[in-house]
């Protein structure tokens, strides 16, 4: 069992001895493939504090050639001279990416090592076939930094880089370093002093910097995690002038109290070379600049103060990211102020004033619980690579801003920093905006352990109980908790990823609880080898199913369980979600992280041969020629990799909200599972759609304390007196009445819908409405004011009128035909269906649509083998064969029905009819019998080519995003526009996309308006499910409700794409395709069903069975189709 944490509330211990860093003055290529040398004269690691230090940036334009390692002799560095010859050399931008600069191939690998197969060194040996880039830039000093040539010491930090680096500075060694997600920071004094304090000015002097960074060495063994191979100095390079006396670590408890209400504050300060009467004043202030606390201190080389209790204190969460500043000034006293002595007046100069933002939270494992200032906490979080398309792993701050606010406005609480310490930025963004924190040590050795078939090989585990490798481990620990200590957003410190268990783990925990006693560690890999259960206080699974889960939760266990990754949103996934926020219920569940944020993705330009130009797309793993590879592995995000949203975000907005709405006719069920926060900087929208067109809203205010339900009446309009047959939405959402660092005022939280059909009166029929405009203004004149409803219909929506043409019906020997008016319909007797449609002339019909009983796969379908598991249905309707055709003609309408066999073993007849009314209106069939013994189905209905311009989609069902069986929770019932080309979600490889369920009716038209309108056929309205649409609360899923799980054929699915199934399923990479806005056809699918998306994990399971479409019972469609 873990030690017990001490009291949060106890005073900081004194920070644990840390090794320092061996010393050299000359460099060894040994070093590389030695895991016991990782740093070489690198300074103790600290907190990363703000200091009034000069600095200077070295980021900018620097030189660099690339080599093979065994061409450059780093024990005799001619390169590093001075006066090196630089020819070779070429410009290129710090920080940034060798890969996505040019310098070297990207190469994307999961598990394998990306050496695999070309060479097969053993750790700690690294390939014979070893990259370096030699990276130099001159510079001057600033004359504020060259000030340190009277007293105190300049340093060079190197932020980030991969994978190890030797410095040089004018020709002298500076220093080695791995691991590169935490800062190296080298003294470089003596050298820009001169050694022997020569008398210059190291201003007025060129100085040469040169870095030899190598793509491998034993730190790659430690450094194999699920991403692009990203190598260089990826972060900035900075000089520091620090006074002899400075302040060299701080650690910071901010400790909140829930009970007394109050804070308290303990320091420990670490100050190199204390002044003898120096003093250390402490000054807290809040973000108003009020003191709220300040005390005096002397000086010691362990300064340690403590506020006590202080009242009034704003506790910090992800909810209110409460910050406040401490500011620390170091002082010494003043002798040449005699007069300010004589005087009785304290005189000191300063020496150097240093910040930090806090946050007062308390933190624990109460009970097998975590719980955040008192409560428990629930993560509903996401896993994070630093990731952009264009510069790998460079991140601007603006784009680490993006994140958390993509974050926030997706009600995600909580990020993962997989699987490495973060831009030190991005820490003190989270402190601001509020969000949860697992800090994770740079420490991923998948590929040392595992083989084809998710197999382990302990034996060959890295680090395992190889004591040769605690070093560098323990190393990664440290240096993560000393930087990261002070920021109230990291609630857990995490010691890597997928490494499987061994005794390194257990120094890498103990060292972690020396540093910091109070928060929890958290290590999934001892799920492989349950003897290292003691190396984490958090029962973390990978991948687990929620069964698995629950079985864990609900039988009392010792410690709080989370899912590190889960959700893996690979293409068109996340299905299912809600069955994981389900467990919600057992207080031992706390939440998951989805993996992840950000497709990665690069951006690369191909040549379009067919318009003679350059396309760009973002592409996969093994686009740029790298094997082996892990190729469209590398896409699992809820953010596309040029950081556009993904459609399956809707999804994780609504499920993840900690405020849920159930409208209902009399009002609405206020659900706040917030923490702290009420809903009181809430306003509540309550509006009436009528068909799905809003026809009265109204604004509300509803203050539900954090931790409670109320209900609320709302004074909608009544619904009694309203036309029989159409439906009302009681729709409610919650957004924000002010704005926020993070949000607008008017952002939409969450929402609920509450959707009922007016019945009809005793006496009187239900009225089947054609046009939505009916059934809205109706309700609009009830609610008192007028609303303009643009009416889906035309002229050609009513039978003719008196004195209107008559239909001519047509009954040839290879065609059938109706005219009437302007309009014609043809159906072919040897083509299988309707070949011509025409209004005015005008041609809406290339061929007639064809059966479709598949769907383009999607990447969880080839995980899970769907495809293998159902190939038959991938050219059972596709090559399906029309056998019978009969025809029904009466003077004013027709009906042709064509009998067609699936290319199934088993024939099963489908069969397709077409009955055309006398407005030339018609009700198109398809009726799947069932087939016994078969596999699920992934779809049933029609699939048709329409002609290009046709691209505009308008319809009346759930949106606006797409959605699936078991992804529809992010869904709202409305009336919504879009196209073609915005339908169609580029995922990396091309598959399914673009579904609409529920639809009560569709138009396909051109820029004009004009087209193919397509409604449910629904004559008494029986089908429409009285269902509620109460988002995450809803467990099936789907806002028609289960019941329409249970009978898929009363729903209608609708598709309107630049590209057709077959297409889609053939391309592997995006640029394969055509431009989507470009595409000669438009095709149209009417679905009666499609299988979900998703899986208990979206990532290799099976899609629950439930959200399966049966191939043993029957399936129709059922349609009417008419021009607008």
């Amino acid at each position: 069992m873990p030690t017990p944490f001490p009291a949060p509330s106890s005073l900081p211990a004194p920070f644990p001895a840390s090794a320092s860093a061996p010393s050299a003055s000359k460099a060894k290529s040994s070093w590389l493939e030695d895991p016991a040398v990782f740093a070489v004269n690198r300074l103790l690691s600290h907190s990363d504090h703000a200091s009034d230090s000069p600095t200077q940036s070295l980021a900018g334009a620097w030189t660099f050639r690339t080599v093979l390692a065994s061409e450059i002799d780093v024990e005799n560095p001619e390169f590093a001279k001075a006066d090196g010859q630089t020819s070779s050399f070429r410009t290129i931008d710090v920080p940034s990416t060798l890969e996505t600069e040019g310098g070297w191939r990207p190469a994307y690998v999961n598990i394998q090592m990306p050496w695999d197969g070309h060479e097969d060194p053993q750790a700690p040996k690294i390939p014979r076939l070893n990259h370096a880039a030699l990276y130099r830039r001159e510079f001057r000093l600033d004359p504020a930094l060259a000030e340190a040539a009277n007293g105190g010491n300049v340093t060079i930090v190197f932020e980030g880089f991969a994978t190890a680096i030797y410095v040089w500075l004018d020709g002298a060694f500076v220093g080695y370093a791995e691991d590169g997600y935490t800062p190296s920071e080298f003294d470089v004094t003596g050298i820009l002093f001169g050694r022997e304090g020569a008398d210059i000015d190291p201003s007025a002097a060129d100085h040469v910097l040169t870095v030899a960074c190598f793509e491998h060495s034993s730190a790659s063994w430690l450094e194999d995690q699920d991403s692009w191979r990203f190598h260089g100095l990826f972060r900035d390079v900075v000089l520091t002038r620090k006074p002899r006396t400075h302040l060299d670590n701080l650690r910071v408890n901010a400790d909140y109290d829930h009970l007394a209400g109050a804070g308290s504050l303990n320091i420990d300060a670490a100050v190199a070379e204390p002044e003898e009467q120096g003093d250390v004043r402490a000054v807290l202030t809040d973000d108003a600049g009020a003191v709220v606390w300040q005390s005096t201190a002397r000086q010691q080389g362990r300064t340690r103060m403590s506020s006590g209790e202080l009242s009034g204190i704003r506790p910090w969460s992800a909810e209110d990211p409460a910050l406040y500043t401490l500011t620390l000034t170091l002082t010494r006293p003043d002798a040449a102020s005699e007069a300010a002595a004589s005087s009785g007046e304290a005189a000191s100069d300063v020496v150097e004033t240093v910040s930090q933002r806090i946050g007062f939270r308390r933190f624990a494992v109460e009970d097998g619980i975590m719980t955040l200032n008192g409560k428990r906490i629930v993560f509903k979080g996401v896993n994070r690579h630093e990731f952009d398309c264009h510069k790998g792993r460079t991140l601007t701050e603006q784009q680490m801003i993006d994140d958390i606010v993509f974050c926030k406005r997706h009600n995600i609480n909580a990020i993962r920093t997989s699987h490495y310490p973060n831009d030190r930025r991005f820490y003190a963004l989270a402190d601001r905006y509020g969000v949860y924190l697992i800090d994770e040590a740079n420490l991923e050795t998948h590929g040392s352990w595992n083989v084809p078939g998710d197999v382990a090989t302990p034996e060959t585990a890295i680090p395992g109980s190889r004591m040769e490798w605690e070093g560098p481990c323990v190393d990664r620990v440290e240096s993560m908790i000393h930087r990261d200590y002070n920021h109230p957003s990291v609630l857990i410190w995490s010691l890597g990823n997928e490494s499987y268990g061994g005794e390194v783990f257990r120094s890498m925990y103990r060292r972690a609880h020396e540093l910091d006693p109070v928060r929890p560690v958290h290590y999934e890999g001892v799920t492989w080898n349950r003897e290292y259960d003691d190396v984490t206080d958090i029962e973390s699974r990978m991948y687990a199913h929620p069964d698995a889960i629950e079985d864990y939760v609900s039988h009392s266990p010792n410690k709080p369980y989370i899912s590190c990754e889960y959700m893996h949103a690979m293409g068109n996934s996340v299905g299912g979600l809600f069955e994981y926020t389900d467990l919600e219920r057992y207080p031992h569940y706390q939440g998951g992280f989805i993996w992840d944020l950000i497709d990665q993705a690069l951006w690369k330009e191909h040549a379009d041969e067919m318009r003679g130009e350059l396309r760009g797309c973002l592409e996969y793993g093994g686009g740029f020629a790298d094997r082996p590879c892990d190729y469209e592995f590398s896409g699992d995000g809820l953010l596309f990799g040029d950081r556009s949203i993904s459609p399956k975000a809707a999804e994780v907005k609504q499920v993840y909200s900690n405020i849920r709405l159930f409208p209902s006719p009399a009002g609405v069920r206020v659900v706040n599972d917030n923490l702290f926060a009420s809903t009181a900087s809430c306003e509540f929208v309550a509006s009436l759609l009528a068909d799905g067109v809003s026809v009265w809203s109204q604004t509300h205010r509803f203050d539900v304390p954090a931790g409670n339900a109320e209900e609320f009446p709302i004074p909608w309009p009544s619904a009694e007196s309203q036309t029989p047959g159409v439906e009302l939405t009681y729709d409610v959402g919650v957004r924000l009445a002010e704005e926020t660092l993070w949000a607008p005022a008017g952002h939409e939280i969450a929402f609920g819908q509450h959707t009922v059909r007016v019945p009809a009166k005793p006496g009187q029929a239900a009225k089947e409405t054609r046009d939505v405009g009916e059934a809205a203004h109706g309700v609009a004149a009830e609610a008192g004011r007028a609303t303009a409803v643009p009416s889906p219909g035309d002229e050609g929506g009513a039978a003719p009128a008196n004195g209107a043409p008559s239909p001519a019906v047509t009954v040839g020997r290879w065609n059938v035909g109706l005219r009437v008016g302007s309009r014609e319909a043809l159906l072919s007797r040897t083509q299988g269906g309707i070949v011509s449609w025409t209004k005015s002339g005008r041609e809406y019909v290339l061929r007639p649509p064809r059966i479709t009983t598949f769907r383009p796969l999607t990447d969880n379908d080839r995980g899970a083998g769907h495809g293998f598991d159902r190939a038959r249905w991938a050219t059972a309707g596709r090559y399906a064969r029309c056998v019978d055709v009969a025809v029904d003609a009466s003077e004013e309408d027709v009906a042709v029905a064509y009998v067609y066999e699936l290319a199934t073993p088993a024939r099963s007849r489908v069969t397709l009819r077409y009955a055309i009314d006398s407005a030339a209106r018609i009700r198109l069939t398809a009726d799947y019998p069932g087939e016994a013994h078969a596999p699920t189905i992934p779809a049933f209905g029609v699939e048709w080519a329409l002609p290009g311009e046709l691209r505009h989609l308008r319809y009346y069902g759930l949106g606006p995003e797409e959605t699936y069986a078991d992804r529809s929770s992010g869904a709202r019932l409305g009336v919504w526009e879009t196209t073609a080309a915005r339908d169609y979600a580029p995922y990396l490889v091309p598959q399914e996309t673009g579904n609409h369920r529920g639809v009560r009716w569709a138009e396909i038209t051109d820029g004009a308006g004009s087209g193919i309108r397509v409604r449910r056929h629904d004559a008494d309205g029986s089908a429409l499910a009285a269902a509620d649409v109460e988002g995450a609360a809803l467990a099936a899923a789907d806002a028609e409700g289960a019941a329409l799980d249970a009978a898929e054929g009363s729903t209608l699915n609708v598709s309107v794409l630049p590209y057709s199934s077959a297409q889609i399923e053939e391309a592997s990479h995006q640029w394969e395709l055509a431009d989507p806005s470009r595409t000669p056809l438009t095709h149209l699918r009417l679905l009666a069903g499609q299988m979900g998306v998703g899986g208990d994990d979206s990532w290799g399971s099976p899609v629950h069975e439930k959200y399966h479409i049966a191939a043993d019972r029957p399936l129709r469609l059922d349609v009417d189709l008419e021009l607008i």
